[in-house]
């Protein structure tokens, strides 16, 4: 049985083994805002819940373990010390995959990743309206864990505040938790959905993608697309040329012969065809032909 000394190990090599061990981890989606009020959304895996008299959740922001530098929901928080914690179903997995992307200051996360600002009652920071439950939370404590790469933050947060979707309630107004249907992060880019085990999502690409917020109308509004659908679809650096979407329909009137003719509607549907086998580009060039 190898054993290791954390010691003598590279942080990169440490914190694969970290989460890859201590997995599957519940999804802290944290909806903060800076100074000067721009709101920010990112999830966070280091995460549970240690206290009920106070209800206390925790949640770490590491420092990057590339160069070190720490993230904006660390810096928010310690501005303002409010957050919202959103937990994380199925439905928005690829959402809240593509808001984790290293947008600039100032970028609205929310948008990027297609999600819905919903007010909060007692804190400033908004909730995530597709969120199943959402925790508003005062800051208790900020305990920096270190100073070098890979250093998590402990934020310790009161929920002073939260929501439970009507629909993932039974009668006794219990969580029913084949509803809740939550999905928790392993490593590398595995995740855990409650109910059917493990599945993976390519991790955002390195460049950034290019959001929902600039998807053409009929596609950010589509009554097709789910929001997975949409979150793949925004984990793109660029769309396809107008020459790169002739030549593909073309070939693909050969099997579809009225696809020229289709309605946005069953574009849509035959674009989530080919995202459910992870065929991005494909389903761009549909959706934008």
């Amino acid at each position: 049985m190898p054993s290791f000394d954390p010691k003598t190990l590279s942080t990169n090599k440490l914190h694969s083994y970290l989460l890859s061990t201590v997995a599957p981890r519940p999804i802290a989606l944290a909806s903060t805002i800076d100074a000067q009020g721009n709101p920010n959304l990112a999830p966070f895996s280091f995460f549970n819940v240690f206290s009920a008299n106070p209800p206390i959740l925790i949640f770490s922001p590491a420092r990057r373990v590339r160069d070190n530098t720490t993230k904006h929901t660390l810096q928010n928080i310690e501005a303002t010390k409010e957050v919202v914690i959103n937990m994380v179903n199925y439905d928005m997995t690829y959402q809240m995959s593509l808001s984790s992307t290293d947008y600039a200051q100032g970028i609205n996360e929310f948008e990027k990743a297609g999600l819905t600002m919903l007010k909060s009652e007692n804190v400033k920071p908004h909730r995530v309206a597709e969120s199943p439950v959402q925790f508003e939370c005062k800051v208790n404590d900020i305990i920096h864990l270190g100073n070098d790469g890979g250093a998590g933050n402990l934020i310790i947060c009161e929920v002073v505040k939260f929501h439970i979707d009507q629909g993932i309630l039974d009668e006794n107004d219990a969580v029913n938790q084949n509803k809740l249907d939550l999905v928790a992060r392993a490593g590398g880019s595995l995740y855990s959905r409650a109910k059917k085990g493990f599945f993976e999502i390519p991790k955002p690409i390195g460049t950034l993608g290019i959001g929902v917020d600039q998807f053409p109308k009929h596609v950010k509004n589509s009554m097709v697309l789910t929001g997975n659908d949409l979150g793949m679809l925004g984990n793109v650096d660029s769309l396809p040329s107008e020459k790169d979407v002739i030549n593909f329909i073309d070939n693909l009137e050969e099997r579809y012969s009225n696809i020229k003719t289709a309605t946005h509607s069953e574009k849509h549907k035959l674009a989530q065809n080919y995202l459910s086998f992870g065929d991005v580009e494909s389903a761009w060039k549909i959706l934008l032909s």
